[in-house]
């Protein structure tokens, strides 16, 4: 293994010369760094990250915690979270909870334990506020992505459910549509209460009926046909002038099941019944370009998101919360259709 010691000899200079090369110290001719420099790129020399955290008290290491990257729209904040860590000089650990609270706490002891200057984190449940407390007893910075939790003090950036969701379902109406049903993500997950909360109040302000038995959840997670399918038999069983004739899904995994269950059962979209959802669906040979969708800027949260975490691990100040919400952009696609 190459040491700095190795590259002062090749270089003629001293171990503490190429330190501080290493290091980035001012200072130093600039003769004497391309020096130095070329002795380390000749040499293959790597820096010691762990030694230099020790001096430095930083590893220059985050951590980017997401609930499913199978799904494009988590691959995609992903994509831009690495773009600005490596623009910044940062390396990024990526995990995958998969929705699971228990994966979730064991990624956060490994963010603890590698030492992590970060963590951008999107919260399986409001539980995750015990593991967000547990990581600033470490002294390591916390931002919310995509999601928040109730009682959470600090930077997010997270997507306007609300406001996406008012305009899928307005949508809905404005086709004539008012037997719209909702398949939603967990309540315990913001984004689940915000798209109820922009549904219930969108019916309302248009002077439809709410439904308790529209009202429906599954999980974020793919693969989830079977449960969909069960949800979607009950709402067809119920009489014809209650029958929903839209399904508003709360994400792109849910709309995808959904639309495979009905087709299964029998029913065409959109000519039998109408889907809507939040985030897009990445093309796949009988969907392209099939969804309206409440698009969000996935790879937009990935820059902001970093970009937040990595001023907090530079400034180490609380100061001002940053609460960044971006809107979605409304594509009107061929999943709905207009009632005559």
């Amino acid at each position: 293994m190459v040491t700095i010691y190795d590259i002062a000899k090749y270089a003629n200079v001293s171990p503490m010369t190429v330190s501080r090369v290493i290091n980035n110290s001012i200072n130093i001719k600039a003769t004497t760094r391309e020096k130095v420099e070329r002795a380390i790129k000749e040499l293959g020399y790597i820096p010691n990250a762990a030694a230099r955290s020790l001096t430095s008290n930083q590893t220059k290491t985050l951590g980017l915690i997401l609930t499913d990257i199978t799904n494009p729209y988590f691959s995609k904040i992903a994509r831009g979270v690495e773009d600005v860590a490596v623009e910044k000089g940062y390396r990024v650990l990526i995990s995958n909870t998969d929705e699971d609270s228990d994966k979730e706490v064991n990624y956060i002891d490994m963010m603890i334990s590698a030492r992590v200057d970060g963590v951008l984190i999107t919260p399986t449940s409001d539980k995750t506020i015990d593991q967000v407390e547990r990581l600033r007893k470490h002294n390591i910075q916390v931002v919310l992505l995509d999601r928040t939790i109730e009682g959470f003090e600090g930077d997010y950036v997270i997507g306007d459910s609300y406001l996406g969701t008012q305009q899928l379902v307005q949508h809905l109406i404005d086709y004539g549509h008012q037997n719209i049903a909702l398949i939603n993500g967990p309540a315990n997950v913001s984004t689940a209460r915000e798209r109820a909360r922009g549904y219930l109040e969108t019916l309302k302000q248009n002077g439809l009926e709410v439904y308790e038995h529209y009202l429906s959840e599954l999980d974020y997670k793919h693969a989830q046909e079977g449960k969909a399918k069960e949800i979607l038999k009950r709402l067809l069983s119920l009489e014809a002038d209650k029958c929903p004739t839209a399904i508003f899904a709360a994400n792109n995994f849910i709309a995808v099941s959904a639309i495979r269950s009905l087709r299964e059962l029998g029913l065409s979209v959109p000519d039998d019944i109408s889907v809507v959802c939040f985030d897009e669906v990445e093309p796949i040979v009988y969907f392209d370009p099939f969804f309206t969708v409440a698009a969000q800027p996935a790879i937009e949260f990935g820059r902001v998101g970093i970009q937040l975490l990595i001023e907090r691990v530079e400034e180490k100040e609380a100061g001002i919360r940053q609460q960044v919400i971006l809107p979605p952009v409304i594509h009107i696609r061929k999943s709905t259709m207009k009632r005559s």
